[in-house]
């Protein structure tokens, strides 16, 4: 199975959920050899929870995935937590909705959740957690003490981030999970389609829990694969981007039309 573990499914934040961008995603995802995402939309964007009402209208849930025409799309969350840095989280959607519950509270930059809270809660729904682009200079996460980054499963190997800062990043982010002792695994952190396929994941086997693709990701049971097209695809996601969003929501009605 081929997945990409950092991957939304909006344009930004502050747009609306649309099903239509959502089936194009899922689609150019395939188109490019991934199996599976996980869907981990940042979990202060606007109207989070319009996200799970449509997917539930429009696809089957089993497990811990939906179901959409065979291509598996997991529940998750992009967190910002105190002081700095981004938490990925995957779980079922129960978990996924009942911490979005509970981060309620905590969605502004006065009030974003204390990073040990955070891993706690994960502790307790039994979720998956990948600390995002931990060496991005703009919000890392190096600067959380060693113990706490040792209560993550995995760093992510962020395409952004390697279109950004150059090849080298993969070395340091590996160094990173070296001297931390947990896992390195990609995600593009796409917000636009042609993000898809820059990384992924080709895991040892067909996963359909949370619980089985941790153990798979803890075990060192995968491989990260690096297009050779990286540059090109994270360059025209974001060019793309920055016009849809300058244009405003209905040029992306129009790019999606069919």
């Amino acid at each position: 199975m081929k997945i990409d573990l950092h991957a939304h499914i909006k344009l930004s934040k502050k747009t609306e959920f649309s099903i239509d961008y959502f089936k194009a995603s899922i689609h150019e995802a395939a188109q490019n050899g991934l199996d599976a995402i996980a869907m981990t939309e940042h979990f202060n964007t606007y109207r989070f929870h319009d996200i799970y009402e449509a997917l539930d209208r429009h696809y089957t849930y089993q497990e811990d995935y939906y179901d959409v025409e065979g291509f598996k799309v997991f529940p998750g969350m992009e967190v910002d937590v105190q002081f700095g840095g981004h938490i990925l989280v995957i779980g079922s959607r129960k978990s996924i909705l009942e911490l979005r519950s509970r981060l309620e509270p905590h969605t502004s930059a006065d009030d974003f959740v204390a990073f040990s809270q955070l891993l706690d809660w994960c502790d307790e729904l039994s979720l998956l957690r990948i600390g995002a682009h931990p060496h991005r200079e703009s919000n890392p996460l190096t600067q959380h003490d060693i113990a706490t980054l040792r209560r993550l499963d995995c760093f992510d190997l962020n395409a952004k981030d390697v279109y950004s800062y150059g090849p080298g990043m993969r070395e340091t982010v590996m160094g990173l999970g070296q001297k931390i002792g947990i896992p390195v695994v990609a995600g593009s952190d796409t917000h636009h389609p042609l993000q898809f396929g820059s990384v992924l994941n080709e895991l040892d086997g067909d996963y359909t829990t949370v619980a089985d693709l941790r153990a798979c990701l803890k075990e060192g049971r995968y491989r990260i694969e690096v297009s050779d097209c990286l540059e090109t695809k994270v360059k025209a996601a974001s060019l793309v981007k920055k016009l849809l969003k300058k244009n405003g929501i209905a040029d992306v009605a129009q790019w999606i039309g069919k």
